[in-house]
């Protein structure tokens, strides 16, 4: 691509997003820990809290969304640019609308860059509080990609209390740093199960969010229960924040989404700019 080309490229790229005041990637050092539901929820509790919200599913290889979303189709786009669907009030775009649900995506980097980079600039998001961006496990390619595509505002950390998943977990915030991403904190799900009794029984351990909070100097933005209807909502495509807001769960992830603004806010200089893009 020549310097005038890509130039031109950037500029696209900048008017696309000129209205997008955040991106807050969600990521985990390894699977199953919870993170795309905790991205989903927290999308949804921006989005009660008055936000607009957008919500990009970049987990290639496990884009989980939009059946935790309900939704499994885009609208037919109506020029060069892809149309979101929409959920709850949410925009979201993922590759899950663009294959068939057997089909395994075997991919080297290459193909996975241009697939995140068109999520990125070849969709119509709009006007935009907030886009969370769900990363897939680790931290490989996508991670990478995404960074080549856009400075992130900032990214929060999903882990179990145990000490496996902490020392994935340890990771994936210093891929955070290494691509000079703001860590705003750790989040610590299925912390606890609380029996009908008022029990608390900790079965995966605990104190270990707090200890890798401490250790990496962010705090230690909540700590998520066991809930069986948090594994509802999202096989159903009605997450638990909006199939029942009252719920201890989902009081706890609107604390979160309403702690994480000021540390967005606090993330870069001036609003409205947060979004800068890599020649």
């Amino acid at each position: 691509m020549t310097e005038s080309t890509q130039a031109s490229s950037n500029a696209a790229l900048q008017n696309e997003f000129s209205n997008v005041r955040y991106a807050l990637a969600v990521a985990s050092g390894k699977g199953g820990v919870g993170k795309s539901t905790t991205a989903v929820n927290l999308a949804i509790s921006f989005s009660k809290q008055g936000m607009k919200v957008g919500l990009l599913d970049a987990d290639i290889y496990g884009p989980n969304i939009p059946t935790m979303m309900g939704v499994d189709a885009i609208p037919e786009p109506t020029g060069l640019l892809i149309t979101p669907a929409e959920a709850h009030g949410i925009k979201l775009v993922s590759i899950g609308f663009m294959v068939r649900p057997d089909q395994a995506l075997i991919w080297r980097g290459p193909m996975l860059h241009n697939a995140i980079r068109q999520f990125v600039e070849g969709v119509a998001w709009g006007d935009l509080d907030i886009l969370v961006i769900d990363l897939p496990p680790g931290t490989g390619d996508a991670q990478l990609s995404l960074s080549q595509v856009l400075r992130l505002s900032g990214g929060v950390i999903v882990t179990l209390p145990q000490k496996v998943s902490l020392e994935d977990a340890r990771r994936g915030m210093q891929m955070f740093r290494s691509m000079e991403v703001p860590v705003l904190g750790i989040i610590e799900n299925m912390s606890y199960l609380e029996t009908e009794s008022g029990e608390m029984i900790d079965i995966f351990g605990s104190g270990g969010g707090q200890a890798l909070a401490e250790e990496g100097g962010v705090p230690l933005l909540g700590n998520l229960p066991i809930d069986p209807n948090i594994r509802i909502g999202g096989d159903s495509g009605k997450p638990i924040t909006i199939a029942d807001p009252a719920s201890p769960a989902s009081q706890r992830f609107a604390a979160i989404a309403k702690q994480l603004v000021p540390y967005l806010e606090a993330s870069q200089q001036s609003p409205g700019v947060s979004i800068e893009f890599v020649d």
